[in-house]
């Protein structure tokens, strides 16, 4: 009789165990998280050794929550944990990690040296499949602190070697503890099974919410998904929108009941029995509700509101739950605002720069017997969007001239230099009389004289005619080129030729250094195109490779007209318009 009642107070079962509760009061610090490493919860002794929350972390990747430091960048502690977490997913076996170095992000934005003893655990559902990944993660810098002092003060080594075997040994007792929780965890009981199918539920709507783009596309993640994972029976959210709360789904209630209201200004209501009349102003149609402020970001967005048609108690495990599933809510609420407010203003951005841009490309002069045709297309996404232009003048002695550029950056503030240089080089080459050479070298020390901070690229060319060869349709292009790819020459015969030749600096670099030019004859039915980068640049591919390809199409296409040429030249080879593109060419018709 002694010994079993040491064992269990006769007649009495033990109470179930409340996993989620051992879980956030466990000593050690946990985290779960999905495999594609999504932090779907932290317990207490995790949020106060990385002195964050969860309204911060739940719902983010976790090393998006804990980003390498700048300032250190050999360290390799974060690129070590990320392969050991995507072993043990892979793989299905816990893996015990050799100390590891990573520091921790305060708020002011500085980084806080931590040393860690790592321990990562799958976590499997009863087909064996890895749901979660619990990870253990003790702050040990304490420990290694003073192994190092001790290795520097040998005469001290007693003490601290009593010290570094009682740390080791805590660390590999806790290390038992973490394998007996994860057992516990996986254990057959129903309460082990029923927290398993919750957390992998969270674990489901984290992923669904992260992959959200707007917040209609949000919304509906998070009422297919929410909803499960929580087992109730509705489920609405009421997100702030022009001084008030819209409530989705639209027939979940009309108007915002008041206990909404008030959980989306921050009060936490939960209601297990709700009285037949409403006297709460709960939303209509459900019997049992917890009401839930989404707030992240530092504001409050909304509330979330989940009911069941019966009554229901509210446990802490439960509560928790909910209250993670909130916060996982508002972070992708707060992420999706704030992508959508940059959307916005990318258009308004786009908008602004591309008329700016278009004001001032204007139509090109028409020679007698030189053809002149121009194109521009703005890039699909608005921050390439800006910098590209280009320009067609008769110089005052009679010689006309091209020119195409591109200034740094992409945005309003790119098109307005984009502006000034455009202007700056016409007013240079009515006042210098010389050679594209000299008129580039005049135009950098001007930019630099009246301190327009910028870098451009520009080819200047000029296409003269001696007076001996008046009436044979030959002429000389010159040019100079500051930085930029080269000229295309498309002979009448159907040959092209990259114009190829040493590139001097971009503008606004040095204002002092020499210029050169170069010069080709041209024959009747030959043509010249200058070109912006966007073009005939693409990511990851060799600039030659795309000189070719423009070499190789602009020669099939030599029979066409000219404005048709231009146009198939900017259709086919920048479909995508991954960037903006500029193009200016001429072309030399017979003289009588």
């Amino acid at each position: 009789m002694g010994g079993a009642a040491g064992g269990r107070a006769e007649g009495r079962p033990l109470p179930e165990p409340d996993f989620a509760r051992v879980f956030d009061e466990a000593p050690a610090p946990f985290l779960l998280l999905t495999p594609d490493f999504t932090i779907v919860h932290a317990n207490k002794a995790r949020l106060e050794a990385t002195a964050t929350t969860l309204e911060a972390t739940v719902g983010r990747n976790l090393f998006d929550v804990f980003p390498m430091n700048p300032d250190d960048p050999a360290a390799d502690g974060l690129r070590n944990l990320s392969a050991s977490l995507a072993r043990v997913r892979d793989t299905g076996r816990p893996e015990t990690m050799p100390l590891q170095k990573y520091d921790i992000p305060m708020a002011d934005g500085t980084f806080v040296e931590r040393w860690w003893s790592p321990r990562n655990v799958p976590v499997h559902d009863d087909a064996g499949r890895v749901v979660l990944l619990l990870h253990r993660s003790d702050d040990i810098t304490e420990y290694v602190r003073d192994r190092d002092a001790a290795r520097l003060e040998a005469a001290r080594g007693q003490r601290w070697r009593e010290r570094a075997e009682q740390v080791e040994a805590d660390l590999w007792s806790r290390t038992r503890e973490l394998e007996a929780a994860n057992a516990a965890l996986s254990a057959t009981t129903e309460s082990a099974r029923r927290a398993a199918r919750d957390l992998a539920g969270l674990a489901a709507t984290a992923a669904a919410l992260a992959a959200a783009e707007t917040t209609g596309d949000l919304v509906g993640r998070l009422l297919h998904h929410g909803r499960l994972a929580v087992g109730a029976d509705r489920l609405a959210v009421a997100l702030h929108e022009d001084g008030g709360l819209r409530v989705a789904p639209a027939d979940a209630c009309a108007g915002t009941p008041p206990a909404l209201a008030a959980a989306a200004a921050g009060q936490r209501i939960l209601v297990p029995d709700a009285p037949a009349d409403d006297g709460a102003g709960l939303p209509p149609g459900g019997r049992a509700w917890a009401l839930l402020p989404l707030r992240a970001g530092g504001r409050a967005h909304g509330a979330l509101a989940v009911g069941w048609d019966q009554p229901h108690a509210f446990g802490e495990g439960e509560t928790a739950l909910l209250e993670a599933l909130a916060a996982q809510c508002a972070q992708a609420v707060d992420r999706v605002g704030r992508l959508e407010a940059e959307r916005e203003q990318a258009r308004a951005t786009r908008s602004l720069a591309e008329s700016l841009q278009r004001s001032l490309l204007t139509r090109p002069p028409q020679v007698d017997h030189l053809e002149i045709d121009v194109r521009y297309q703005a890039a699909a996404q608005a921050a390439h969007v800006g910098g590209d232009w280009y320009d067609a003048f008769v110089a005052p002695g009679g010689a006309t001239t091209l020119v195409i550029g591109d200034v740094t950056g992409h945005d309003q503030d790119a098109a307005a230099v984009m502006g000034q240089l455009r202007g700056m080089l016409r007013g240079v080459a009515h006042a210098v009389d010389g050679t594209p050479a000299h008129v580039l070298s005049a135009l950098d020390r001007a930019v630099a004289d009246l301190g327009v901070r910028t870098l451009a690229t520009a080819v200047l060319a000029r296409v003269e005619q001696a007076p001996a060869l008046r009436g044979t349709g030959r002429r000389t292009l010159r040019w100079s080129n500051a930085g930029h790819p080269p000229p295309l020459l498309l002979r009448a015969d159907g040959s092209a030729e990259v114009l190829e030749r040493p590139a001097d600096l971009l503008l606004g670099l040095l204002p002092q250094t020499a210029r050169a030019d170069h010069e080709v004859e041209l024959h009747p039915g030959d043509t010249v195109v200058l070109y912006t980068d966007g073009l005939v640049e693409r990511r990851g591919e060799l600039l030659d490779t795309g000189l070719a390809r423009a070499s190789a199409l602009a020669s099939s296409l030599a029979g066409l007209p000219l404005p048709d040429l231009c146009r198939r030249l900017v259709t086919r080879l920048a479909p995508d318009a991954e960037d903006d593109v500029a193009l200016v060419a001429l072309r030399a018709h017979p003289e009588p």
